[in-house]
C-alpha cells in the first residue's frame, strides 16, 4: 500500500507552487514516493509563465543545468519538424535515457517544465500538405518517447493563414484536438506560439487565431505570443504592446486580445533577447520590465517568453521580472 500522506504532501506542494510560481523545494521533492512524484509532474503550472526557447548550440549538448535557469519555469527545446528533430530537440535524443532522466529530475525539483517546440519558421505543414492527425500522432509519440512535459506549437505557415480560406485554421484545430487525445490535459502541457497579428479581428479570412481559440482554446494551456517581427514600430512601447496596437495590426495589444475573448492569464508576452534575434520588436529589459509591471497592475498574470536562451541567460529574465515578479 502507498502511504496516502505522501500523496497529500504532493497535493499540498502543488497548491503552494501554483500560488507562488516559485521553484519546488528540492528537499520536499525528495520526500515524495514515485506515485506522488508522478502527481506532481502532471500538474499544469499556473501563470505567470516564464518561457525560454533554445535552438542555437550554446556549448552544451541538450538543455542547460537547471541551476542556470533561475527565473524561468519552462524551457522549450527547438525544433521538432515534420521531417524529424533538429538542433536542440535533436540533441535531446542523443543523450542516454539515464542522462535524460537525471536532467528531468533536476528540472522537476526546480519547478521547470521541459517541452519541445514544433515547426518554427522553416516548417509549413499546411502548405506542404502534411496530414494534421498523422502529424499530431507522430509528434505526440516523440514527446512521450523522450519523456518531455509537453509540446509548443510554433506554427508559422504564413501563406496558409494569408490565403484566407480557413484551411490553416482547420489544420491547427484538428492538429490540436488530436494532440490532446494523445497528450491529455493536466498530464502534458500544450501551448501555442502565434504571432500577435493573427489575433486581429476581421483581418483573416479564416478567422486567424481567434477562430483557433474559439474552437480549441480550452485545450491550450497558454499562448506564447510573438510580439516581434511585425514591423519596425510595432509593439515597441508599453502603450502599443499592452493597450492599443497600431492600425496595421488592429486590436492586437495584450488587453485588446483579451477583450476579444482570450483569457489574460493565457497571454504570455514574447520578445527577442537582442536586436539580432529578430528583425524588429526588440525591447530593452528595463522597458519590458516596466511593461510587465504596468500589465500586472491591471490584472494581467501571463508572464514572458524570450527567443532565445543563448542570448537570454538567467540574468535576462531576472531583469525582466524585477518590477513584477522579482526572482
Amino acid at each position: 500500500m502507498k502511504c496516502p500522506s505522501l500523496v497529500l504532501l504532493a497535493i499540498s506542494i502543488i497548491a503552494s507552487f501554483r500560488a507562488s510560481a516559485s521553484p519546488l523545494n528540492a528537499t520536499s521533492f525528495d520526500l515524495l514516493d514515485h506515485d506522488a512524484r508522478e502527481i506532481l509532474a502532471r500538474a499544469t503550472p499556473a501563470a505567470p509563465h516564464f518561457v525560454v526557447y533554445a535552438d542555437a548550440y550554446d556549448g552544451t549538448t541538450g538543455p542547460p543545468a537547471a541551476s542556470a535557469l533561475s527565473g524561468y519555469n519552462v524551457f522549450a527545446l527547438s525544433f521538432l519538424l515534420t521531417e524529424g528533430a533538429w538542433d536542440k530537440a535533436e540533441e535531446w535524443t542523443t543523450l542516454t535515457a539515464s542522462q535524460r532522466s537525471s536532467i528531468k529530475s533536476q528540472y522537476a525539483a526546480a519547478g521547470i517544465k521541459l517541452i519541445v517546440s514544433v515547426f518554427g519558421s522553416t516548417d509549413v505543414p499546411t502548405s506542404s500538405g502534411a496530414d494534421p492527425i498523422a502529424t499530431a500522432n507522430t509528434m505526440a509519440a516523440w514527446v512521450i518517447q523522450y519523456s518531455l512535459d509537453g509540446i509548443d506549437v510554433d506554427y508559422e505557415d504564413f501563406n496558409a493563414i494569408d490565403a484566407g480560406n480557413g484551411k490553416a485554421e482547420a489544420w491547427l484545430i484538428s492538429f490540436t484536438q488530436q494532440l490532446r487525445t494523445k497528450l491529455p490535459q493536466g498530464t502534458y502541457l500544450l501551448t501555442h506560439a502565434p504571432v500577435a497579428p493573427w489575433f486581429s479581428p476581421n483581418m483573416w479570412g479564416g478567422g486567424g487565431y481567434l477562430k483557433v481559440h474559439s474552437s480549441v482554446g480550452s485545450l491550450i494551456d497558454w499562448y506564447n505570443v510573438q510580439f516581434y517581427n511585425q514591423g519596425a514600430s510595432e509593439y515597441t512601447t508599453c502603450a502599443n504592446l499592452l493597450t492599443a496596437s497600431s492600425s496595421t495590426w488592429p486590436q492586437t495589444a495584450v488587453f485588446q486580445i483579451a477583450a476579444s475573448g482570450v483569457p489574460l492569464n493565457k497571454i504570455v508576452i514574447g520578445k527577442p533577447a537582442t536586436t539580432s534575434e529578430a528583425s524588429n520588436g526588440f525591447m530593452s529589459t528595463s522597458t519590458l520590465a516596466s511593461c510587465l509591471q504596468q500589465a500586472k497592475g491591471q490584472g494581467w498574470t501571463g508572464g514572458a517568453m524570450v527567443w532565445q536562451f543563448n542570448q537570454a541567460p538567467s540574468s535576462w529574465i531576472t531583469a525582466v521580472r524585477a518590477s513584477s515578479w522579482a526572482v
